[in-house]
C-alpha cells in the first residue's frame, strides 16, 4: 500500500539516495519522486547529480543554490552564539540540515507533494534533524525514510539499484563516509571507528599537516558588526567570499582539526574528524571581542545559553521555540560587538593576539598600574567589607 502519491526526496547522488527512487515507487507505491539537490558549496558539480536522478527514475530533479542563505541566516547566528558542541564542533554539517529541510519543505509546497523523503539511516543524527525541523514547518506532510526500514546491506543496496538501472559505483568505493559543504567537512567510518588510531593524512582536505604548514606566522585581521564578520584584512566581504577566503588561509597554518568522542542524540557514541578552519577562527575572534564589549555578567551569562544553542542545533531544534527565544537574547546582546580581531595563525594555532572596538569597556585608566592609574584604591576596603560580610558573619558562626 502507497504511504504518498507524489514525494520530495532529498537527494545527494550517492547509492542510497539513489536506490530511494525506485524503492519509493516500486516497493511503497509512490507514483511521483522528485528529487531535491542542495548546492551548500560542497564544490561538485550539480549537473551530474541532477541527470543521475533523472537516470533513476525521478519524475523531475531540482537543484537549489542555497550557499548565501547557508552562511547568512544559520552560520552567521551561530558565530553570534559562539556554538561549539561538547566544546569541540563547530555544527558544519548539522546547520546545513535545517536548510535542507526548509528546501524540501518549500519545494513539497511548491508541487503540491503529500510527503517528503531522506535517505538517512536510523543510526545517525541527520534522521533526527530533517524529521524534527520538517514537522516543525509543516506538522501535515508525511515523512518517508526508506533507508531506515528497508533492511539492506550495503552490497544489497547496490544490488537492488542495479535491477532498476542504477549503475553500481564505477570505483572502489572510499572506505569513509564523508559530508562537506561551505563550512566544513565531516569524516567518519573506515579505520575512524577504531578510536585508539591517528586518522590518516589522506582523510583531510581544507587543512594542511603541521609538518607542511609555513614556518613563518601569518597575521589576519576580522572585522565584525554587530557579531556579524564583515572584513577580512579591512576589505569587505561578501558572506561566502569571506567564509571561502578563511578556510583557504586558516587550513594552509594547520588550524580547524578536530578529532573528537561525539555524543549523538540517539544514545551512541562515535568517533568524528571534523575540519572547519573558517568556523573555528571566527568563533574564536568572535567571543574575544564580546570580552572587549559586553559587560561581565553579560558575557559570563551568556555561556550557558551558548552550550543550550549549541545542543539545540546539533539535535535538531532549530526551528523550536526555545531556540526563536534564545535568538532575541543573542541578538539583544550583538548590538554592541563590533570591531576588529587580530589573529595569529601558525601551525596548527591561531592565536588572538589584538583586539579594538569603539564599543570597547576597557578603560586604560582604570587597568593602568602606571602614573595615568584614575582607580580610587582607598574605595575597595569599603567594598571588600561589604562584599565579605556574609562570610564574616558565617565565619564567627561557625568557629565560636
Amino acid at each position: 500500500m502507497g504511504r504518498a502519491k507524489k514525494v520530495v526526496l532529498a537527494y545527494s547522488g550517492g547509492v542510497d539516495t539513489s536506490v530511494c527512487i525506485p524503492y519509493l515507487k516500486q516497493e511503497w507505491g509512490v507514483e511521483e519522486v522528485i528529487t531535491l539537490a542542495a548546492d551548500l558549496g560542497q564544490g561538485e558539480e550539480l549537473e551530474p547529480v541532477r541527470e543521475k536522478a533523472l537516470k533513476s527514475g525521478a519524475t523531475e530533479s531540482l537543484v537549489v543554490n542555497v550557499q548565501e542563505s547557508f552562511i547568512k541566516d544559520y552560520a552567521f547566528p551561530a558565530i553570534q552564539a559562539n556554538a561549539i558542541y561538547e566544546n569541540r564542533y563547530p555544527l558544519a554539517t548539522a546547520l546545513a540540515r535545517p536548510l535542507i529541510a526548509k528546501a524540501l519543505v518549500e519545494a513539497a509546497q511548491k508541487y503540491e507533494a503529500d510527503a517528503v523523503a531522506h535517505g538517512c539511516t536510523g543510526k545517525g543524527n541527520d534522521q533526527v534533524r530533517f524529521d524534527v525541523a520538517v514537522t516543525a514547518m509543516n506538522p501535515d506532510l508525511k515523512i518517508l525514510a526508506p533507508a531506515r526500514e528497508w533492511g539492506m546491506s550495503r552490497e544489497e543496496t547496490i544490488a537492488y539499484g542495479e535491477r532498476f538501472g542504477i549503475p553500481s559505483p564505477v570505483k572502489k568505493s572510499s572506505p569513509y563516509s564523508i559530508d562537506k559543504n561551505l563550512l566544513g567537512r565531516s569524516i567518519e567510518a573506515g579505520v575512524l571507528e577504531d578510536p585508539s588510531q591517528e586518522p590518516p593524512e589522506e582523510v583531510y582536505e581544507m587543512t594542511k599537516a603541521i609538518v607542511d604548514t609555513p614556518n613563518e606566522p601569518e597575521y589576519i585581521e576580522i572585522g565584525f558588526v554587530k557579531g556579524i564578520p564583515a572584513t577580512l584584512n579591512g576589505e569587505s566581504k561578501n558572506p561566502i567570499e569571506l567564509i571561502s577566503k578563511l578556510n583557504q588561509l586558516v587550513g594552509n597554518h594547520g588550524v580547524g582539526r578536530i578529532d573528537m568522542i561525539e555524543n549523538r542524540l540517539v544514545g551512541i557514541k562515535s568517533r568524528e574528524i571534523y575540519e572547519s578552519p573558517a568556523m573555528v577562527a571566527l568563533i574564536q575572534a568572535h567571543r574575544d571581542l564580546e570580552s572587549l564589549t559586553l559587560t561581565g555578567d553579560v558575557t559570563q551569562y551568556k555561556r550557558g545559553i551558548e552550550e543550550t544553542y549549541s545542543q539545540l542545533i546539533y539535535n535538531g531544534l532549530w526551528f523550536s521555540p526555545l531556540k526563536a527565544a534564545l535568538d532575541a537574547f543573542i541578538q539583544q546582546t550583538q548590538e554592541r560587538v563590533s570591531g576588529t580581531v587580530r589573529m595569529k595563525l601558525f601551525k596548527g594555532n591561531a592565536t588572538i593576539v589584538g583586539r579594538r572596538s569603539d564599543n570597547s569597556l576597557y578603560n586604560p585608566e582604570m587597568a593602568t598600574y602606571g602614573a595615568e592609574d584614575r582607580f580610587d584604591h582607598k574605595a575597595a576596603e569599603g567594598f571588600i567589607y561589604i562584599w565579605g560580610m556574609p562570610t564574616r558573619i558565617w565565619a564567627g558562626q561557625n568557629n565560636s
